[in-house]
């Protein structure tokens, strides 16, 4: 009997002291922007507050730019703000995401054992 195969694949982003990028971390970056908060944004995706803040402490470390600012309180609290480096890091994933779908696909068409 013929079988179908398929390849999955996880994509991960390394700067040399460890991870920087992947598909929790680009969702931890969306809900902060959509929610103008980590501790909104942890609460969201289940996450709890320190890790959620650890996570954006990585990722600020290893690029070259901050992707989440800090916004200090003021009458309506604090918060945080998802960079022009942050906005460019996740459509940047997400291109790089689709191209290894697409090969991925490709290369699954071609499997035969």
């Amino acid at each position: 009997m013929k079988k179908n195969y398929t390849i999955r694949t996880r994509i991960w982003v390394d700067e040399k002291e460890g991870p920087f990028l992947g598909i929790g971390r680009v969702v931890l970056l969306e809900k902060i922007k959509q929610t103008g908060s980590i501790t909104n944004a942890a609460k969201e995706i289940k996450m709890s507050y320190r890790q959620a803040w650890q996570l954006v402490e990585d990722m600020n470390q290893r690029a070259e730019e901050p992707l989440i600012e800090k916004v200090l309180g003021g009458k309506n609290g604090g918060g945080a703000i998802l960079t022009k480096a942050g906005e460019k890091a996740i459509k940047s994933f997400y291109a790089l995401e689709q191209k290894v779908k697409k090969f991925v696909a490709n290369e699954s068409k071609k499997l035969k054992f």
